[in-house]
């Protein structure tokens, strides 16, 4: 996923950077946000489109009331100074009331989250735990316009190109008749449904689990797992593997070797003295792997294998994706 996702509603608990929670206060002195010229560059915008192939239906109902939403722009410009422990991050994304959930969750929809995990390959506990750190099992997918989100931030212009493509993007999935514009709804940054894809992500893996004709990311669980599990299969997920574990490390562990573009065999570890929480040896598996050490290198530390990678392809914090690989074990009673 885009670096904007990690700022939904579901995600903005903690996942803020790549490699740790916090989110850094920027010195950068912006111009006030103001709607003049709005309806200009609207106008400009949909003779784009239209040239482009968007039907003329689409765009009158698309933007029949857009107005630009200057909370958006708040939301965009905010930089909340905090900053949480790896365990303060841990307790607050996968507390055991989640764990308690996702088990529930996953046996209420096991059939179609099974189906899924059959076809592409992803175990159903990961797609259940994407689903419940993402968007609370459903429940919380975001209720801003994406079409006004992101027209206004296209409008803005701090980054119109990249803006402007997923509100282009936008308009094609309306036009394909996956979703009427008036239910297009999202977080403030656009991403949308249940699997929190910005439009991109959904045209290019979104996916009929259902075999409807149509792709409805907000309502039908057919099409939010397929989806899910064919971004994470075509992205990398590998099916033999787990995401990682968490291990212990000898005292004089040389700290140069932490970090993810370092991967051995889990064998070369075991010779370097990592081992298993409770002191043995690690698993004899033939499998690179990588040393990840939280809380700013003081612990605990993670042998991550290569599905943890894949997990950062959808959202590029190290928490978020341990936290994911910790609620699908606890979901597996792992």
């Amino acid at each position: 996923m885009k670096f904007w996702k990690l700022l939904t509603a579901a995600s903005a608990l903690a996942v803020i950077t790549a490699s740790a929670p916090a989110f850094a206060q920027t010195d950068e002195k912006l111009p006030e946000f103001t709607t003049e010229g709005f309806e200009d560059w609207l106008v400009a915008f949909k003779k784009e489109a239209a040239a482009k192939g968007i039907s003329e239906p689409t765009l009158e109902i698309a933007f029949a009331d857009t107005k630009p939403i200057p909370k958006v722009i708040e939301y965009d410009r905010s930089q909340p100074e905090f900053k949480l422990t790896f365990e303060q991050y841990l307790q607050r994304v996968v507390p055991q009331s989640r764990v308690n959930e996702g088990r529930a969750k996953y046996a209420e929809n096991r059939a179609v989250i099974d189906a899924a995990a059959k076809k592409y390959g992803v175990p159903g506990q990961y797609l259940t735990a994407f689903w419940g750190i993402e968007t609370g099992f459903g429940r919380h997918t975001g209720g801003y316009s994406v079409v006004d989100s992101l027209a206004t931030l296209a409008f803005e212009g701090r980054r119109a190109e990249y803006f402007r493509k997923e509100l282009m993007n936008a308009l094609t999935i309306i036009d394909a008749g996956h979703i009427a514009a008036e239910d297009m709804t999202g977080s403030w940054a656009g991403a949308m449904g249940q699997a929190q894809f910005m439009p991109s992500t959904f045209l290019n893996y979104a996916r009929d689990g259902n075999d409807d004709g149509k792709i409805d990311l907000w309502g039908a669980k057919e099409d939010v797992f397929a989806s899910a599990a064919n971004y994470l299969s075509t992205v990398g997920w590998n099916a033999d593997e787990r995401w990682g574990r968490e291990i212990t490390l000898p005292k004089d562990f040389d700290k140069e070797l932490e970090g993810r573009d370092i991967r051995k065999p889990i064998s070369e570890w075991q010779k370097v003295g990592v081992r298993m929480p409770n002191g043995g040896d690690l698993p004899k598996a033939d499998m690179d792997a990588s040393i990840i050490i939280v809380n700013d290198g003081e612990g605990p530390a993670y042998m991550v294998y290569n599905n943890f990678h894949t997990i950062m392809h959808w959202n590029r914090s190290t928490y978020f994706a341990i936290a994911v690989g910790t609620l699908a074990d606890a979901i597996a009673g792992y």
